[in-house]
């Protein structure tokens, strides 16, 4: 490992507890394997490898994100993201294929979730129009992938703007409507509904006003 990842992984430990550990296991399973670290810990520890590490540049965020992605413990998992979104600024529509095999691998919506919401939506709504263009092609993709979690991702991206009275919210409806006109089978995509619903609720917190013609004609 990089000296880098290193210090964040040495870190996790140190601030694991294996009653917590345990704990995360049996709530979240899914193959990973936890130090018990808590999610303050988690972010604290980004924020000291950025000071100790300063002048972090594009490449180096991202190939220290994939490094500790590669290892399945659920804690360094978390730090690749805090570290993405730390330095959102630096990303671009490239940085898509990366973070589609995140989603990939990712299975669980206390990894997916954070990547959707406060990586992709910001990196994407921070493009130049070519680059967006592009970019939500991919996540249109998204949406009909065999994966649910690629099109969770992609429903729940925009949330931030949505809920800040921004973002493109009949993209959003265009791709609800599209996973709902054609489900998957049955259990397959509950995590897909359930990202459409949040949103929706959210949304309706905030902007009353607009409408859900997601099963119109």
């Amino acid at each position: 490992m990089s000296d880098a990842a290193d210090f964040v992984d040495a870190a996790l430990q140190r601030e694991g507890s294996r009653q917590r550990a345990a704990e995360q296991q049996a709530r979240l399973g899914s193959g990973l394997r936890f130090y018990g670290a808590s999610v303050g810990a988690v972010r604290g520890t980004v924020r000291d490898a950025a000071r100790r590490y300063r002048g972090l540049t594009h490449d180096d965020v991202t190939a220290l994100s994939s490094e500790l992605w590669a290892v399945p413990v659920f804690e360094r998992r978390l730090a690749a993201i805090v570290l993405l979104q730390s330095n959102v600024h630096q990303l671009g529509n490239s940085d898509l294929t990366r973070i589609e095999g995140f989603v990939r691998g990712a299975r669980l919506r206390e990894l997916v979730d954070p990547l959707a919401v406060d990586v992709i939506g910001p990196m994407v709504e921070a493009l130049d129009p070519p680059g967006r263009a592009r970019a939500d092609l991919v996540l249109d993709r998204w949406v009909r992938d065999r994966v649910c979690w690629l099109g969770r991702a992609a429903l729940l991206s925009p949330l931030r703007a949505l809920r800040a009275g921004g973002g493109d919210w009949d993209r959003f409806t265009r791709r609800a409507r599209s996973f709902l006109m054609q489900p998957p089978a049955a259990g397959e995509g509950e995590a897909v509904r359930e990202a459409i619903s949040f949103v929706l609720s959210e949304v309706a917190k905030t902007r009353p006003e607009l409408g859900f013609p997601l099963l119109a004609p």
